[in-house]
Protein backbone atom coordinates (compact mmCIF):
# COMPACT_ATOMS: atom_id res chain seq x y z
CA UNK A 1 0.00 0.00 0.00
CA UNK A 2 1.76 3.04 -0.76
CA UNK A 3 1.41 5.33 1.90
CA UNK A 4 2.12 8.80 0.07
CA UNK A 5 -0.04 8.71 -2.32
CA UNK A 6 -3.84 8.41 -2.77
CA UNK A 7 -5.56 7.26 -5.96
CA UNK A 8 -8.30 9.11 -7.65
CA UNK A 9 -10.26 8.32 -11.46
CA UNK A 10 -11.02 11.29 -12.90
CA UNK A 11 -14.43 11.60 -15.33
CA UNK A 12 -14.26 15.11 -17.57
CA UNK A 13 -14.63 16.21 -20.76
CA UNK A 14 -11.94 16.67 -23.85
CA UNK A 15 -12.11 19.42 -26.00
CA UNK A 16 -14.52 17.48 -28.43
CA UNK A 17 -16.75 17.15 -25.67
CA UNK A 18 -15.98 13.79 -25.58
CA UNK A 19 -16.12 11.89 -21.36
CA UNK A 20 -12.54 10.23 -20.64
CA UNK A 21 -11.27 8.85 -17.55
CA UNK A 22 -7.87 9.87 -16.37
CA UNK A 23 -5.83 8.02 -13.53
CA UNK A 24 -4.68 10.94 -10.91
CA UNK A 25 -3.07 10.58 -7.48
CA UNK A 26 -2.87 13.15 -4.64
CA UNK A 27 0.41 13.48 -2.84
CA UNK A 28 0.32 12.82 0.66
CA UNK A 29 2.66 14.32 3.66
CA UNK A 30 4.32 12.44 6.23
CA UNK A 31 2.21 14.03 9.31
CA UNK A 32 3.80 11.65 12.03
CA UNK A 33 1.12 9.12 14.64
CA UNK A 34 -1.61 10.27 12.65
CA UNK A 35 -1.13 9.61 9.33
CA UNK A 36 -0.44 10.69 5.86
CA UNK A 37 -2.18 14.24 4.59
CA UNK A 38 -2.77 15.80 1.18
CA UNK A 39 -3.08 19.58 0.77
CA UNK A 40 -6.41 20.62 2.17
CA UNK A 41 -9.01 21.76 -1.21
CA UNK A 42 -11.83 24.03 -0.73
CA UNK A 43 -14.98 23.02 -1.28
CA UNK A 44 -18.42 24.76 -1.50
CA UNK A 45 -20.89 21.20 0.15
CA UNK A 46 -21.05 17.96 1.05
CA UNK A 47 -24.17 15.91 -0.20
CA UNK A 48 -25.29 11.92 0.98
CA UNK A 49 -27.24 9.98 -1.46
CA UNK A 50 -28.68 6.51 -1.14
CA UNK A 51 -30.10 4.82 -4.31
CA UNK A 52 -32.40 2.03 -5.39
CA UNK A 53 -30.32 -1.03 -6.30
CA UNK A 54 -31.94 -1.14 -10.14
CA UNK A 55 -29.74 2.27 -10.53
CA UNK A 56 -28.84 2.91 -14.24
CA UNK A 57 -28.47 6.38 -14.88
CA UNK A 58 -28.53 7.09 -18.82
CA UNK A 59 -25.86 9.54 -20.07
CA UNK A 60 -25.63 12.45 -18.18
CA UNK A 61 -23.11 15.42 -17.09
CA UNK A 62 -21.93 16.17 -13.77
CA UNK A 63 -23.90 18.59 -12.17
CA UNK A 64 -20.84 20.21 -10.51
CA UNK A 65 -17.20 20.02 -10.06
CA UNK A 66 -17.15 17.09 -7.42
CA UNK A 67 -15.78 14.04 -5.73
CA UNK A 68 -17.99 10.83 -5.48
CA UNK A 69 -16.81 9.01 -2.21
CA UNK A 70 -18.34 4.99 -2.50
CA UNK A 71 -19.43 3.96 0.82
CA UNK A 72 -21.34 0.64 -0.02
CA UNK A 73 -21.78 -1.08 -3.36
CA UNK A 74 -20.20 -0.02 -6.48
CA UNK A 75 -20.47 1.08 -10.04
CA UNK A 76 -19.99 0.79 -13.52
CA UNK A 77 -19.41 3.64 -15.57
CA UNK A 78 -19.34 3.90 -19.78
CA UNK A 79 -17.89 7.13 -21.00
CA UNK A 80 -19.48 8.86 -24.49
CA UNK A 81 -16.65 6.67 -26.22
CA UNK A 82 -17.88 3.61 -25.00
CA UNK A 83 -14.68 2.92 -22.35
CA UNK A 84 -16.50 1.27 -19.48
CA UNK A 85 -14.53 0.67 -15.71
CA UNK A 86 -16.19 -0.39 -12.58
CA UNK A 87 -15.89 1.00 -9.08
CA UNK A 88 -15.76 -0.11 -5.78
CA UNK A 89 -16.91 0.63 -2.02
CA UNK A 90 -13.83 2.97 -0.43
CA UNK A 91 -12.97 3.93 -4.31
CA UNK A 92 -12.82 7.94 -4.99
CA UNK A 93 -13.89 9.76 -8.29
CA UNK A 94 -13.50 13.52 -9.36
CA UNK A 95 -16.49 14.03 -11.61
CA UNK A 96 -15.21 17.37 -14.20
CA UNK A 97 -17.60 16.53 -17.47
CA UNK A 98 -20.07 19.11 -16.41
CA UNK A 99 -20.21 19.96 -20.08
CA UNK A 100 -19.74 17.81 -23.10
CA UNK A 101 -21.68 14.67 -24.10
CA UNK A 102 -21.24 12.89 -20.41
CA UNK A 103 -21.18 9.33 -18.68
CA UNK A 104 -23.70 6.66 -18.08
CA UNK A 105 -23.90 5.26 -14.34
CA UNK A 106 -25.54 1.94 -13.25
CA UNK A 107 -24.98 0.10 -9.98
CA UNK A 108 -22.75 -3.49 -10.31
CA UNK A 109 -25.17 -5.26 -7.48
CA UNK A 110 -28.81 -5.20 -6.52
CA UNK A 111 -28.64 -3.43 -3.72
CA UNK A 112 -28.87 0.01 -2.51
CA UNK A 113 -25.80 1.94 -3.10
CA UNK A 114 -24.22 4.75 -0.44
CA UNK A 115 -21.96 7.26 -1.54
CA UNK A 116 -21.12 11.16 -0.68
CA UNK A 117 -20.56 14.11 -3.00
CA UNK A 118 -18.34 16.74 -1.91
CA UNK A 119 -18.89 19.83 -4.67
CA UNK A 120 -15.64 22.11 -4.99
CA UNK A 121 -15.48 25.44 -5.46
Amino acid sequence: MNMEAFAITRVYADENGDSRFEDLTRSLNPEGEIGFLSDPEEVESIIFRKVVPTYDYDFHTAPARQYLFLLEGGIEIETSLGEKRSFKTGQVLLLEDTTGKGHRTRNLQTAVRSSVFVTLR
